[in-house]
């Protein structure tokens, strides 16, 4: 990918003011061990972007650095990483610091991780569940993403940020503000991808590995999550389910379920949309709301989860489908009535 000309002028704002003297003094703080970049399990575009995209500055300063993650790249997501290879928790080697992107909590990356790296040097992350795990937290929970943080504290501190991890970043915005469209997109995250995009980053083509190559049973997992869809609540909530054994029948697996749920919540008059994975041993649950009001991150919380306000999810063992069905929708209904009263959701 050929590297961009200089930017020349912009708005001279600075964009993380806080975290970009913390981010030189991280920077200060590794010498000369080797970094690994820990990313969560069942990475997203905002994790892999935050890893590629924070790898290649890295290296640019000369460090050596590593990426690791408990599962594989996805396959729309692989156009990212270019030379960089990914680990695992059994295939990392050395003592290297651990710096974990997009973890909410420490053990968002798996129990592994955590245990290989209980002290981590640094956690950066835009979650508002994170509790600051890390010797330095560079968490901004304003932050649309990740990738936005990140690429604030490489622009303030004039780092160089090359084509390849400009269009990382750029990935890790656009997904996590659904195309610029969630509430968390600001006038900051325009003027960064703005910058992002004058060093290399191409909208265009992160547009067509992203939203353009969709395969037959990509589409399928989509039917068949459209034709489970049952309201709750009145109408505001809107859940749709998939079934233990559907991703071996469509040919799938756990990251083609990446945006389904926000079909169930792009329903006219749905407050909360809702995807729910069964599993053998319990559930998993997607939470995407329109309202940040509604405080998804502490419904999500009450079944030992995270997120944000409108954007969360869990998982839970040990619990039947239908019994935990109940338990969620009526903590939604409760925090969607708290909001509707005017006080404040429990």
């Amino acid at each position: 990918m050929p590297e961009a000309p200089a930017t020349g002028d912009r708005d001279m704002m600075v964009f993380q003011p806080e975290l970009s003297v913390r981010f030189r003094e991280f920077l200060d703080l590794i010498g000369d061990r080797s970094v690994a970049i820990i990313g969560h399990a069942r990475p997203d575009g905002d994790c892999i972007g935050s890893q590629v995209g924070l790898a290649r500055v890295l290296r640019l300063l000369g460090k050596s650095v590593i990426c690791a993650n408990p599962d594989p790249v996805p396959r729309r997501l692989q156009f990212l990483t270019g030379e960089l290879s990914f680990q695992t928790a059994d295939t990392l080697t050395g003592d290297p610091w651990g710096v974990f992107v997009d973890c909410a909590d420490h053990v968002r990356a798996g129990e592994k991780m955590r245990r290989r790296f209980p002290q981590p040097l640094a956690n950066v992350d835009h979650h508002l569940s994170n509790v600051g795990y890390a010797a330095h937290n560079l968490v901004d929970t304003t932050a649309s993403a990740t990738c936005e943080i990140l690429a604030g504290v490489f622009l303030d501190n004039d780092l160089k940020v090359d084509a390849v991890a400009a269009q990382a970043l750029y990935t890790g915005i656009i997904t996590d503000t659904g195309q610029f469209r969630f509430s968390s997109t600001s006038r900051k995250t325009f003027l960064l991808a703005a910058e992002l995009v004058a060093r290399g980053a191409q909208p265009a083509a992160v547009g067509l590995e992203l939203y353009e190559r969709e395969t037959s049973g990509r589409l399928q997992l989509l039917q068949r999550f459209l034709a489970s869809f049952q309201m709750e609540c009145g109408g505001k909530v809107c859940i749709g389910t998939l079934p233990i054994g559907i991703f071996q029948e469509t040919e799938t697996g756990a990251e083609d379920t990446e945006g389904l749920v926000d079909y169930a919540r792009s329903i006219d008059g749905v407050d909360v949309g809702v995807l729910l994975e069964i599993r053998p041993d319990g559930v998993k649950a997607s939470l995407r709301a329109k309202n940040p009001a509604l405080r998804l991150d502490q419904v999500a919380a009450r079944f030992n989860g995270g997120g944000h306000a409108c954007a969360a999810g869990l998982s839970v063992q040990g619990i039947d489908a239908e019994g935990f069905r109940e338990r969620l929708v009526s903590a939604l209904s409760t925090q969607i009535a708290a909001v509707e009263a005017g006080a404040q959701p429990p």
